[in-house]
């Protein structure tokens, strides 16, 4: 085959092109989440989940066609700078932004450490547009937030489970703790948080479980995929490092404690909320988790190439996959007082191609939901000829996020408006 292609192919073909990209494509047939690393996908891949890169320090999205600013990260040379949420960057240097997609316009900001980029900041509030100078340096994402609601009431939010995840969890707990110390509700907060490191995602587990609890279960073809993972430091301190969770308040342990989740809650996401549900300890609120319960190895091909390997299911502990099925919240909750906008849209791990099937049983089409699916690509349609100031939906933790507002009423006993329309995903049939 090999040599088929090199002496008959219309052209000449570089070997190193040929057996990488077979290499790829094996590699990516087997499930969405496998995938074989070049040179310069290993060192992104390394970078996302370490939380470190050389840039200017903030997070972004696009919005008509230009980046806006969702937020600068706290310390950042961007936060040092002055820029705001919602600042919208309209040039790179001497790029113009539009027509560049995300990607291309991180790329473009980012570089080496101690290098200017200008950009050109649109800010509306002050109907006036300017440029801003700032030097790249390595940032450290923050995957934690965190603040005091109302007196006895605090959020934490994670938006990915990283290196740094767990001492930022700590220190943000901490500091909730010493502003408030008679705090009499929490709100862990998921919702779109993709995942990221095992180890750290039984480390929050473990932070609210009683010692040695199941956190989650792993089950494979390795010996050292099958696993048992506990609320214990040895699953999950790092080599050469004391026990992270050792400086918590001990109150953590039994504050009431709600997790708000989604379809953009996925894989740590779901391991936590699995086994705070599972051992009683936290109301889940939101809807259904995206239900990648599988789990990836990362095995280096030499010094700057890689593989990513799916290994092994999750499970809860109570031995329920979420491959595929995700976490059924306690209480399904709408995404704002007037219903879901986005939610039957999104992608979850069922609907990508070649997806790894739970393992207990096939699964069925759900009819219902592709019905509502195309339902809400009408209703998306009617939402995008209005205004944008009046579309979006309203900023995790801020005052107009309804769902944080249902688990608030939920902490105190209050009515909570619960979904009319949600309902749990199909079970899979299960073979005789």
């Amino acid at each position: 085959m090999f040599g088929l292609i090199k002496t008959d192919y219309v052209e000449p073909v570089d070997d190193k092109k040929l057996i990488t990209d077979a290499i790829s494509g094996m590699v990516s047939s087997l499930d969405p989440h496998s995938q074989y690393f070049d040179k310069k996908s290993f060192k992104e891949f390394r970078e996302g989940t370490t939380g470190r890169f050389v840039g200017v320090g903030i997070e972004i999205t696009q919005e008509d066609g230009l980046v806006k600013v969702v937020s600068p990260i706290e310390g950042s040379p961007a936060d040092r700078a002055g820029l705001k949420t919602n600042d919208l960057i309209t040039k790179i240097d001497d790029t113009a932004v539009k027509g560049l997609t995300l990607n291309e316009a991180v790329k473009r900001m980012r570089g080496e450490p101690n290098t200017k980029v200008t950009l050109t900041i649109l800010r509306k509030d002050e109907s006036r547009s300017f440029p801003v100078t700032i030097t790249r340096e390595e940032i450290k994402t923050q995957s934690v937030k965190a603040k005091v609601i109302e007196p006895g009431y605090a959020w934490i939010r994670l938006s990915q489970f990283q290196e740094r995840t767990v001492d930022d969890f700590v220190r943000k707990v901490e500091e909730i703790y010493k502003q408030d110390p008679r705090i009499k509700g929490l709100v862990l907060d998921l919702r779109n948080d993709p995942g990221g490191l095992l180890d750290a995602a039984v480390a929050v587990s473990a932070a609210f479980l009683p010692e040695n609890t199941t956190v989650v279960t792993t089950n494979g073809q390795l010996a050292e995929s099958k696993a048992v993972f506990k609320a214990a430091p040895e699953y999950y301190q790092r080599r050469g490092s004391g026990d992270p969770l050792k400086r918590l308040p001990a109150a953590i342990k039994t504050v009431p404690l709600v997790v708000l989740v989604n379809e953009g809650s996925a894989s740590a996401s779901e391991i936590v909320a699995g086994a705070l549900q599972d051992n009683k300890r936290a109301t889940i609120m939101g809807s259904q988790t995206f239900g990648k319960g599988s789990v990836q190895t990362v095995r280096p091909l030499g010094p700057d190439t890689g593989i990513k390997l799916t290994t092994a299911r999750y499970y809860t502990p109570s031995g329920k996959s979420i491959q595929a099925k995700g976490i059924v919240p306690d209480v399904m909750l709408d995404e704002t007082a007037e219903g879901d906008l986005y939610a039957s849209l999104r992608m979850r791990e069922a609907d990508l191609e070649k997806h790894l099937t739970s393992g207990q049983g096939e699964e069925v089409k759900d009819a219902a939901r592709e019905k509502a699916r195309e339902e809400a690509r009408k209703r998306l349609e009617e939402e995008t000829k209005k205004p944008i100031a009046e579309r979006k939906l309203p900023e995790f933790g801020s005052d107009k996020d309804f769902q944080l507002i249902q688990a608030l009423n939920q902490l105190k006993g209050h009515t909570v408006v619960a979904s009319k329309t949600l309902t749990e995903r199909k079970e899979e049939k299960k073979d005789n």
